[in-house]
């Protein structure tokens, strides 16, 4: 590393002492005229407006991958709940309002978890009239409530109909949970 670094510190310099050496040419009032030296070939052109242009920073996306386990700010009938009072009073609402829902169990660090995601959107924008409560279980103040759903491992699905839980599924069974919410909200 020290090898490689010691390398490109002595390229730049060479660079600078070449494009120095022309500063005294007749090439120097007209760069563009020089056929070795073109001053965008040792440093690429910003763009106006940072991360701009989608192809310019493709490296990028290693470092933020895509979180398309997220909701889709479009999906206004996915809910993340952040706490275990909005918990608690979504569940007394789908109950009392004998509403259709699914309680989607989940976490950030879940691989299965952002398979089944895109899926779990599908249903929001498939199903209008069902709520889908989005539950990341990392969340601080949820262990007592996730304690008590006995919630084991992720992703887990509650899914409730006529404000009743009419069902669980456990993991990323993607056919088997379209079949159940096919069976239950159609």
């Amino acid at each position: 590393m020290a090898r490689a670094l010691l390398f490109r510190t002595s390229s730049i310099r060479s660079v600078i002492r070449h494009t120095k050496s022309f500063s005294s040419s007749a090439f120097s009032s007209n760069p563009s005229l020089h056929p070795c030296i073109n001053k965008t070939s040792i440093v690429p052109p910003l763009p106006s407006k940072p991360f701009s242009n989608p192809t310019s920073h493709q490296s990028f996306n290693f470092f933020f991958p895509s979180r398309s386990h997220s909701s889709s700010p479009g999906s206004s009938n996915i809910v993340l709940i952040k706490s275990e009072e909005e918990f608690n009073s979504s569940l007394k609402r789908v109950k009392d309002d004998k509403l259709p829902a699914i309680f989607y169990f989940t976490a950030v660090w879940c691989g299965p978890c952002r398979f089944v995601s895109p899926v779990v959107e599908e249903f929001g924008k498939k199903y209008p009239h069902l709520t889908i409560y989005k539950i990341d279980i990392d969340q601080e103040g949820l262990e007592d409530t996730l304690s008590e759903l006995n919630i084991t491992s992720v992703p887990t699905f509650h899914l409730f109909c006529n404000g009743a839980k009419a069902t669980e599924v456990i993991g990323a069974d993607v056919a088997r949970l379209k079949a159940t919410v096919e069976k239950l909200y159609e």
